[in-house]
């Protein structure tokens, strides 16, 4: 049977002036898939995150979301995905509800349907008693389960995730990856995501691929990276391959906000 990918990038390359910041790489993620995009601060990571969700436009290469080109077809490629941003995105003073029916109106979802859907995820997430207190009140895993609850409402192919569970307490993460698998097994949606804690891409991926220097330098399973690199640990592996130097953030939070706006913006027109 042939095999589907729900995400194909071509001799991707972002430059801003001199600087070449993603340097030509390749890659596919088939539909129904769990990966793992990993690589130290400064690596390209979050420069091509931005490219694959239509923040960036790339100098070269194609990118190709669930069939749509994400250049000429940014809104189908859009409609297609949902994420949950590094930091937090959320309107605090908003409650969770209307949080939920911002987005939903955004994404032009019906009405009797986007209120359904509100109340499904709510649900699916454990919040749905807590839906109309205001956001500012809920501690910071309570506020990542409502941003993932408010990226899955428009039903999405893929769900991309730019380090969901920063910052939060182990049982908080182990929480959040339970949704987020359970999602992945009982909906077939592809996930794409990024993370610095190595022992969630070993446990819930099914495909790493890691960039350093602006370029893809290897691509497997964690056990096939373990093997290559002669390691016992997806950690160990992850440095070996990219070694110990400390590197900066590829841009700052300010940046990212920016970005963002930029692309709630679009989604408004």
């Amino acid at each position: 049977m042939e095999e589907k990918f729900i995400i194909q990038v071509e001799n991707l390359t972002k430059k801003f002036g001199d600087f070449t910041a993603v340097n030509d790489i390749s890659f596919k993620v088939k539909t129904g898939e769990i990966f793992a995009f990993l690589g130290p601060n400064g690596a390209g990571k979050t420069t091509t995150i931005k490219m694959l969700t239509t923040l960036l436009t790339p100098t070269s290469g194609n990118i190709h979301i669930n069939g749509f080109n994400s250049v000429t077809k940014q809104d189908d490629a859009r409609r297609s995905f949902g994420i949950v941003f590094q930091d937090p995105s959320l309107d605090d003073e908003l409650t969770a509800y209307e949080n939920m029916e911002y987005h939903g109106v955004l994404y032009k979802i019906p009405k009797d349907t986007r209120k359904k859907r509100i109340e499904e995820m709510l649900k699916f997430v454990e919040l749905w008693n807590r839906k109309n207190e205001l956001v500012k009140n809920f501690s910071g895993g309570m506020k990542r389960r409502l941003e993932i609850a408010r990226g899955l409402l428009h039903h999405p192919k893929i769900f991309f995730l730019d380090e969901p569970t920063l910052g939060l307490d182990p049982q908080t993460r182990n929480h959040i990856w339970e949704y987020i698998q359970k999602l992945n097994k009982e909906e077939g949606t592809t996930i794409f995501f990024t993370t610095h804690y190595m022992e969630e891409a070993d446990k819930v991926s099914n495909i790493i691929a890691i960039i350093d220097g602006g370029k893809i330098i290897t691509q497997g399973t964690a056990e096939e990276l373990k093997v290559k690199t002669k390691t016992t640990s997806l950690e160990d592996a992850f440095i070996s391959l990219t070694g110990k130097q400390i590197r900066e953030e590829e841009v700052s939070g300010a940046d990212r906000m920016r970005m963002r706006r930029r692309m709630f913006n679009r989604m408004r027109r």
